[in-house]
C-alpha cells in the first residue's frame, strides 16, 4: 500500500517536470519571438518606421515660387515683381470664426462677398492649412493689424512679391497676366497639380501662360513640429523657392508705346518687325487694358466695362483679329502674276473706274478711273480694276500658292495660344467647307483681298516684312 502510494507520488512528480518543461519551452519561445520581433522592428524595419513617425511629427507647408521677369530687349522690364502685404489664417487656430470676421471687417476692407468665399475656402480645406484672407492689404491696413495683432488669434500679416505691369499697357496684350489658380487650371494641368499652394499665380494669356512652367518658378517648403492634433509647435527648416527663369524679348518698349499712342482711342493693330531677322519690335492692341487689374481678381464693374466694349479690348488683335487683307495683297497678287507669266511689268490695262462681268459691275476705288496703267504705276495708285483683270488671268488657286509661301494662313508663332491661322480661299476648299463651287466673281475679289481672303496684321506683317527683304523666308520670333 505505501508502495503504491510512493508511485503514484512518483509519476505525479514526472508529470509535473514534463509539464514544467513544457511550459519553460513555450516561455522561452515567445520570449525569442518577441525579441526576433523587437530586432524586426527596431533594426530591419528602422528606416520605415521612422519615416512614419517623422510624418506624424512633421508637417511641409509649400511656400508659391516667385515668378520670372519678362524685359524688352534692352532690359526695360515688362513683367516685374513688387511688394505686397497679405492676411494669411489659419482656421484650426481660430476660436471664434464669427467673431474674427467681424474684427477683421473693422480694420480692413473686408466685403460681405470676400466673408462668404472665406467661408467656402474654409471648409474646402484642411483646418490647419493656411487660408489668405487678403493678397493686396494697404499699408495702412497692414499697420493697423500689427498694431491689434496680440489681441486676435489665427492671423498672421505676410510680406510677399506679386506681379507689376507696365501702367500704360502698351504691351497687356502680348505679355498677358496672371491670377489665382482655378480648378479649370488644375484639371488642365498637371504641373499645376504637382506645385499648387495657396497664394499662387499662373498666367492666363499672353506670354504669361505660354511660358508658365519656366517662368513661375519652383515652390519652396517650411517645415514644422506639430503637436498630435497637427498644430504647428515650432518651424524646424525653412527650404527657399527658386525663382522662375527671367526672358527677355525682342521688343524695343519705347517704338512699342510709340506706337500705342498712334492708335489710342481707335481700335486697330501695330505690328513692327526686324525684315532681316524677324524680331518682333513692337506689337500693339488697340483698344487695350490694364494688366495689373486682373492679378488680384478685377472688380465686377471694371471686368463688365471690359467684355462690354465693343471694340473688344481684351483680344489681341495683332494675333487674333481676322480681317480682310484689303489692297495689301496687291503685292502679292502682282509677285504670282509674274511668277506665272500671267502679267509682264509693261502689261497695260486701262481703268474706266468699273468693269462688268456676267452682268455685275465691279468698282475700282476711284470712281472715275485712272487710265491707262503698267503694273508698278497699278501697285502704286492700287487700282482695283488693274488687279481685277489680273486675278482673272491668274486664278485663285495659284494665287493661294504664292499667298502662303508668304505666311498668309498658318500661324505666325508657336508660342501664343491666341494667335488664329486665317484663311486663303481655293476652289478645292469653298467645295469642302461651303458645298459649292468656286465662281470667277470671287476670283476678283480675292485679287483685291476681298471676299473669303481672312488674315491676322501679324500675317500681313510677315508677308510684308519678306516682300521687302528680297522673298527671304524669316521665322519671326518674340523671345530673344
Amino acid at each position: 500500500m505505501l508502495r503504491a502510494s510512493a508511485d503514484r507520488l512518483q509519476n505525479k512528480t514526472r508529470l509535473i517536470t514534463r509539464r514544467m518543461f513544457m511550459l519553460a519551452g513555450v516561455k522561452l519561445a515567445v520570449f525569442f519571438c518577441i525579441i526576433a520581433r523587437l530586432f524586426y522592428l527596431q533594426v530591419s524595419e528602422n528606416i520605415k518606421y521612422r519615416s512614419l513617425s517623422d510624418k506624424n511629427r512633421l508637417r511641409e507647408w509649400k511656400v508659391p515660387p516667385q515668378r520670372g521677369i519678362i524685359e524688352d530687349f534692352f532690359g526695360e522690364k515688362i513683367a516685374s515683381n513688387t511688394q505686397l502685404f497679405q492676411l494669411h489664417m489659419i482656421p484650426e487656430e481660430v476660436p471664434n470664426l464669427e467673431g474674427l470676421l467681424f474684427r477683421l471687417s473693422r480694420l480692413i476692407n473686408l466685403s460681405s462677398r470676400q466673408k462668404a468665399v472665406l467661408l467656402k475656402k474654409i471648409k474646402q480645406r484642411k483646418p490647419w492649412e493656411p487660408i489668405i484672407i487678403s493678397d493686396n492689404l494697404t499699408w495702412s491696413e497692414f499697420a493697423k493689424l500689427n498694431l491689434f495683432l496680440h489681441e486676435i488669434q489665427g492671423i498672421k500679416p505676410v510680406v510677399a512679391v506679386t506681379r507689376k505691369y507696365s501702367q500704360d499697357g502698351s504691351s497687356s496684350h502680348l505679355v498677358g497676366y496672371v491670377s489665382d489658380v482655378s480648378r479649370a487650371d488644375l484639371e488642365n494641368s498637371k504641373f499645376l497639380r504637382e506645385i499648387h499652394v495657396p497664394g499662387l499665380k499662373t498666367g492666363k494669356t499672353g506670354l504669361e501662360k505660354s511660358l508658365n512652367e519656366s517662368i513661375v518658378g519652383k515652390p519652396g517648403f517650411q517645415r514644422y513640429e506639430v503637436n498630435a492634433y497637427g498644430k504647428r509647435v515650432k518651424e524646424v527648416k525653412f527650404i527657399k523657392g527658386t525663382i522662375g527663369k527671367n526672358f527677355k524679348t525682342t521688343l524695343d518698349m519705347d517704338v512699342q508705346r510709340f506706337s500705342s499712342k498712334l492708335i489710342k482711342n481707335k481700335s486697330g493693330s501695330i505690328c513692327v518687325m526686324d525684315i532681316y531677322t524677324g524680331d518682333i519690335i513692337a506689337m500693339v492692341s488697340s483698344p487695350t487694358f490694364d494688366a495689373n487689374k486682373f492679378v488680384h481678381g478685377i472688380a465686377y464693374a471694371d471686368w463688365q466695362n471690359l467684355i462690354s466694349n465693343a471694340n473688344k479690348p481684351l483680344m489681341n488683335k495683332s494675333i487674333a483679329g481676322l480681317y480682310p487683307p484689303g489692297s495689301t495683297i496687291k503685292p502679292i497678287v502682282a509677285l504670282s502674276a509674274l511668277e506665272n507669266d500671267v502679267v509682264s511689268p509693261n502689261t497695260i490695262v486701262e481703268c474706266k473706274g468699273e468693269i462688268e462681268l456676267y452682268g455685275h459691275k465691279y468698282h475700282c476705288w476711284k470712281e472715275k478711273g485712272h487710265g491707262f496703267l503698267k503694273l508698278r504705276n497699278a501697285i502704286k495708285q492700287s487700282c482695283d480694276i488693274y488687279f481685277y483683270e489680273t486675278a482673272r488671268k491668274l486664278g485663285v488657286d495659284r494665287l493661294a500658292i504664292t499667298s502662303k509661301k508668304f505666311g498668309l494662313g498658318s500661324k505666325v508663332f508657336d508660342i501664343l495660344d491666341e494667335e488664329r491661322t486665317g484663311l486663303v480661299p481655293t476652289t478645292k476648299w469653298k467645295l469642302k467647307n461651303i458645298g459649292k463651287g468656286w465662281v470667277i466673281g470671287e476670283t476678283l475679289l480675292a485679287g483685291i483681298g476681298q471676299g473669303y481672303f481672312q488674315a491676322t496684321p501679324i500675317q500681313l506683317c510677315l508677308m510684308t516684312a519678306q516682300l521687302a527683304n528680297g522673298g527671304f523666308k524669316i521665322k519671326p520670333r518674340i523671345i530673344d
